[in-house]
Order: structure tokens, then C-alpha cells, then sequence
């Protein structure tokens, strides 16, 4: 009988030209998972031939052209369009997994019955550990760290937001980042998945706020870890994807304070907003909070005493654990 773990994992991709860390990332997955994978790569017009070189390649890599730049969401909605249960994993095309990541993150999520969500430890390749498991933003926090987050990146209000200053555990998050984010395929349709609005940035806050008011949690697994280059869209064209950040920002806070006795919040946010991208336009800078704040030694699956790592389960007692 066909089982889940018989059946390919979908793997989501965006790929807009994304040149040779394509083909690192394709090879990572041959030892994340012992599940069997068709990867989809939701191709927004590359120029640069690295996703057809990956389809020539590889045989269960595919190419969807969505037609054009769509944007980060509209294309992963293309890409997971025809699943209707099970899980998917969403990633970024830059980023290598760490052998078994993908097998530890499908065994949180067996650990999580109500996980729409989980997503792994992200490090930087430098090994400093990316805080991607962050609460929902609010006013107070927001506030605090668009303001005072030039000159004091390690202030509490954006200590608090990113939650840069606990110790890497398996724990339910507000949002986790969209750079590798592992799906409950119904889940995720329920609430229409990405919403195509949001060019890029904050598709993963506003889906994650979303699927949170129907009950469902995102899971923050740092057993898995992957590394995650990033910054290509950003190095590509800074001015354009500051704007797009902002824009995007402007988009998720507004939405959460509608109608006519919040226009005074919503026009106060939109010139805070505007002032704060104009200067990272004259300055080159953004208020990412404090340098990452520990190195990622102490992410990844559980060690014995004197630092060799426990062996991985076997898929029988992936199986048996308890739902």
C-alpha cells in the first residue's frame, strides 16, 4: 500500500537566476532525506540558464515558468499548485541542507499534530545561527526597533521581536522564515497560501498570522539545520528591494489596524516607514537588530558527552514516534 514516505516530498522553489548555488542546493537534498523528492523550481524569468541546466541534470528536478517576476508567493502558490495533503518544503535556492535536516524536520512535525509550519536552525556561512523562528510583529516591539535599531542594535524591543537571546529549542514560534520552511499541504490551501500581494518580504508573517487564528502552530526545529547564503535579490538591487521591504511592512501593518478610527495609526505608520527607508537609502544601512548574537554550535540533533553526536534514528522508530 502507497505510503506517505513511498511518495515524493515536493520541494518549492523561486529561482530568479540564481546562478550556481542552484546545483548545491539540488545536491544537498540527496542526503537530507531518505524520502524520494521531485523538486520544483517556480522560475519568475531567469536569464542566467542555471534552472534549465539543473532539469538537464537532474530527473526529478522540473521547471515551472510562472510567466514572469510574480513575486516570492504567487510563484511557491504555483509551485505547490495539484498537492492536496501530506507536506511540502519550501526553500530558497540558496540555501544546503545538512545531511538529515529534511527527515528531522518531518519527525518534529510528527511530534506536533497541530503544526501547519516547522522550520529549521538557518546559519549564516560564516556559522552564526539566523534568528528565524520570531514572534508575530507588534506595535511596541515594531516601533522600538525601527526607531532605536540604527544606533542601538542590540536593544530589548528588538531582542524581544527576534528573540535573538534564547537558547535554540524545539518550541512553538510566531512565524518562521520562508527561506526553508517545511508545509502541511491542507493547512496551508485552507487559508488560500501565500497571498500574491506581497511582491516579497512578510508573505511568511502575514501567512503565518493567518493560519495562527485557525488554530494552527509554527513549529521552530533547530534538530534540522541548514545554511542559507542569502542576500542575492538585496546585492542584486539594494535601492529597489529596501523599497519592496518597506512597502511590504506598510502592507501587513496596515491590514491589522483598518478602518477609519486607526487612518491617524496607518498614516503615522506610512510616514515612519518612508522616513526610516530614506535613510537606508542615503546611509546604505537597515535596522537588522544586533550582529547574530551566538554561534550555531549549539543547534543541530542532541550530542553525547565528549561531543560525538547521537546516531540518527532508524525509520522504524521514526515511525513509532507517538502523534
Amino acid at each position: 500500500m502507497d505510503t506517505p514516505e513511498d511518495r515524493p516530498l515536493r520541494v518549492v522553489a523561486v529561482t530568479y537566476s540564481p546562478g550556481e548555488t542552484l546545483e548545491g542546493f539540488v545536491r544537498s537534498l540527496a542526503t537530507a532525506t531518505t524520502r524520494p523528492t521531485e523538486v520544483v523550481l517556480a522560475d519568475n524569468g531567469s536569464t542566467d540558464g542555471a534552472p534549465e541546466a539543473a532539469v538537464a541534470a537532474h530527473p526529478h528536478v522540473r521547471l515551472l515558468r510562472t510567466g514572469g517576476n510574480v513575486g516570492y508567493g504567487a510563484a511557491v502558490n504555483a509551485g505547490m499548485a495539484g498537492l492536496t495533503e501530506g507536506w511540502a518544503l519550501v526553500a530558497n535556492p540558496d540555501v544546503r541542507f545538512e545531511p538529515g535536516s529534511v527527515d528531522d524536520l518531518l519527525a518534529v512535525a510528527d511530534r506536533w499534530p497541530r503544526a501547519a509550519t516547522v522550520g529549521p536552525a538557518i546559519r549564516t556561512p560564516e556559522g552564526e545561527l539566523y534568528p528565524s523562528a520570531r514572534d508575530l510583529p507588534r506595535l511596541s516591539t515594531g516601533i522600538g526597533h525601527a526607531l532605536v535599531g540604527w544606533v542601538w542594535p542590540g536593544n530589548p524591543w528588538t531582542a524581544r521581536y527576534r528573540r535573538e537571546r534564547e537558547a535554540p529549542r524545539e518550541r512553538p514560534a510566531g512565524w518562521l522564515s520562508g527561506s526553508c520552511l517545511l508545509v502541511d499541504v491542507a493547512a496551508f490551501s485552507s487559508v488560500g497560501g501565500f497571498d500574491p500581494g506581497y511582491f516579497m518580504y512578510f508573505e511568511d508573517v502575514d501567512l503565518a498570522e493567518r493560519l495562527g487564528r485557525r488554530g494552527w502552530l509554527h513549529v521552530y526545529a533547530p534538530s534540522a539545520v541548514v545554511v542559507h547564503e542569502g542576500g542575492h535579490a538585496t546585492r542584486r538591487e539594494p535601492h529597489r528591494m529596501a523599497r519592496v521591504h518597506h512597502t511590504s511592512a506598510l502592507r501587513y501593518l496596515s491590514a491589522r489596524h483598518p478602518g477609519r478610527r486607526n487612518a491617524p495609526l496607518r498614516a503615522g505608520l506610512r510616514a515612519g516607514l518612508g522616513a526610516r527607508m530614506l535613510v537606508s537609502y542615503v546611509s546604505g544601512r537597515v535596522a537588522a537588530g544586533a550582529p547574530f548574537q551566538r554561534r550555531a554550535d549549539d543547534v543541530g540533533r542532541a550530542r553525547v558527552p565528549g561531543g560525538a553526536k547521537l546516531a540518527r534514528p532508524s525509520r522504524a522508530a521514526r515511525d513509532g514516534v507517538a502523534r
